[in-house]
């Protein structure tokens, strides 16, 4: 029996659908009702379970005993039910999720992220620059899709002239048609083998860059034996790390362009006092998550508000209706506020899989706004022309222009 059959007025009148173009441009009014009228979800058609509240969703994430990565963090490929290569940490549970974060952790420093703020800086400069005076300008066409590009690509080791196509590759194993599944869950997920030639390189001509690193770094696998990885497991490690450093970053600039044109006032705040940005990077990736939802694959039967979640079900985790839930941002989560007293939020995961870029993203963040408003401390978006991303996974902007 279905949780509908067995409650009918849990699901009555309100309807949830990932696929949903309509819902996806503005999921926000029914995550409130999800949150009042259905903690628990169920949607029959494509046979998932959901939790909206900040709590229930804190709760689910952490609980990787209950609600598994290992088939997948994104429904469709929790439906195809292939086997997840090793490697691909974002999708795997402790122990062995642990021993693959350990590795790119230690490429992802404190030291290490700091220095890279210079270098940051001057791509922002690059960027901004050379559209003074234009008129109009992109958010993310000329600025959003270029700089984490960039910072990344130094970070892992991509040459500047191919940067571009293997950011498009990356970018692309998430897009999706409008109102449909994304295809890496018919084909597989996508080997990382546009990266092999640099790999190869990279052995005879060593750098400081995370693709050195991770030729050469020895560590304990889940048997203890110490080895290298393998060419494989290093292929798919570059293509995690690449696909992490670009697309989200990329949507929280193509955010801030729309959320502060709708806040003036704020963004004058943050024109006439810059320390409150890192406090408006935190609230963007609050209010506007650009994942906005994780998917689980349930290892035994649950009780979640009166009702069981069978063993063998998909739970969504809907961090966007987390990020707003008033019980964790009072009074109202659905308001913008710069200046809102500091909680938790979901946007950069929570437990386990708490974003392993999440300082690098910070960082890009407070730049970008720091060089943005230094040129450009007021505009206006031009939504009638900006063009929303097909993905059932990232939710943001591929074009995101402005009259500045």
């Amino acid at each position: 029996m279905t949780l509908e059959a067995a409650n009918p007025g849990t699901n009555a009148d309100v309807y949830f659908d990932p696929y949903d173009v309509g819902i996806n441009a503005d999921p926000y009014p029914v995550f409130a009702r999800l949150r009042e009228e259905a903690p628990l979800y169920y949607n029959a058609q494509h046979d998932f379970y959901a939790v909206s509240r900040y709590e229930d969703v804190n709760r689910g994430i952490v609980d990787h005993g209950t609600f598994s990565s290992a088939k997948g963090a994104i429904l469709e490929l929790i439906r195809a039910d292939f086997p997840i290569p090793s490697g691909v940490l974002i999708f795997e549970d402790p122990p062995i999720h642990d021993i693959h974060r350990k590795l790119l952790a230690r490429m992802f420093t404190p030291r290490k992220i700091a220095l890279l703020e210079q270098r940051i800086r001057d791509y922002c400069v690059e960027s901004l620059d050379a559209v003074v005076g234009a008129g109009r300008f992109d958010f993310v066409a000329d600025f959003g899709a270029v700089m984490p590009m960039k910072t990344i690509s130094a970070l892992i080791g991509i040459p500047e002239a191919d940067q571009v196509a293997v950011r498009d590759h990356v970018t692309g194993q998430m897009k999706t048609e409008a109102g449909k599944p994304m295809k890496a869950a018919e084909e597989g997920l996508v080997s990382g083998d546009i990266f092999a030639d640099y790999i190869d390189w990279r052995v005879d001509n060593p750098s400081d860059d995370i693709m050195t690193e991770l030729l050469n770094v020895e560590f304990a696998d889940e048997t203890g034996t110490t080895r290298r990885l393998t060419r494989d497991e290093l292929l798919i490690y570059l293509n995690v790390v690449a696909g992490a450093g670009n697309d989200t970053t990329t949507r929280l600039i193509g955010w801030a362009a729309k959320v502060l044109a709708e806040h003036p006032d704020q963004r004058r705040q943050l024109v006439d006092d810059p320390t409150l940005i890192p406090r408006a990077v935190e609230e963007l990736v609050r209010f506007e998550p650009p994942a906005p939802h994780v998917a689980r694959y349930v290892t035994r039967d649950v009780e979640i508000h009166g009702q069981t979640v069978p063993q063998g079900a998909i739970m969504m985790m809907l961090i966007g209706a987390a990020n707003r839930d008033h019980r964790q941002f009072p009074p109202d989560g659905d308001v913008f506020d710069i200046h809102r007293e500091q909680r938790a939020h979901l946007g950069f995961s929570v437990g386990a899989h708490y974003c392993l870029g999440s300082s690098l993203a910070r960082l890009e963040g407070r730049v970008a706004l720091e060089e943005i408003l230094k040129r450009f401390p007021e505009w206006e978006v031009d939504l009638a022309s900006a063009v929303f991303s097909t993905t059932s996974t990232i939710r943001g902007w591929e074009s995101m222009p402005a009259i500045i």
